[in-house]
């Protein structure tokens, strides 16, 4: 395995660290009720493997990237996006997507054109990061079993957010993922 690749790999890692104690500090500050909780684990099972599976199927199977280049620009649009929806959402945002009773949709930065940007930011994530190294089972296996989770987290996120009055109408016509599209 190519040294970029573990500083690359270790870089998001500790991104992830920093998202995991805000995320425990907003959370909390504003408890709320969790969607997909028996789901969670799963998901951050899934997380882990993201960091752990692609550096050992690089070295196991002695691949070797290609295109890297353009697979660590999706990772970097991939976090602008993921930072971006976090700084938007506030102290809203927390990675158990609980969903605080006194929530207010927040209808700027990102979510002006989608209601799940962190999502998609995941889902481009889990096809960059092991792609930039040249892991194309772990970049398939892995987003397989996120989008897994996340159809369950989604669902459940949905519908706690429905209860939470004036939602529906701030995303009404408002894509999930893909403006015009999905």
């Amino acid at each position: 395995m190519r040294a970029w690749y573990a500083v690359l790999v270790g870089a998001l890692a500790l991104q992830r660290r920093r998202e995991l104690a805000l995320s425990q500090r907003l959370e909390a500050a504003r408890p709320g009720r969790q969607a997909a909780a028996r789901s969670f684990p799963l998901m951050v099972a899934v997380h882990v493997g993201l960091f752990v599976l692609p550096s050992l199927e690089i070295r196991l199977a002695h691949r070797r990237a290609r295109w890297s280049g353009l697979w660590i620009a999706l990772l970097a649009a991939a976090t602008g996006l993921r930072w971006w929806s976090i700084r938007s959402l506030g102290d809203q945002w927390n990675v158990r997507a609980a969903v605080p009773d006194d929530l207010q949709p927040v209808t700027g930065g990102p979510y002006r054109w989608i209601r799940h940007p962190n999502y998609l930011a995941v889902i481009l994530e889990f096809a960059a990061l092991p792609m930039a190294g040249g892991a194309w089972i772990s970049a398939l296996g892995l987003s397989l079993l996120d989008g897994a989770v996340l159809v369950d987290r989604i669902t459940a996120e949905e519908a706690l957010l429905a209860a939470v009055p004036g939602y529906q109408e701030a995303f009404a016509g408002t894509a999930r993922f893909i403006p015009g599209i999905f």
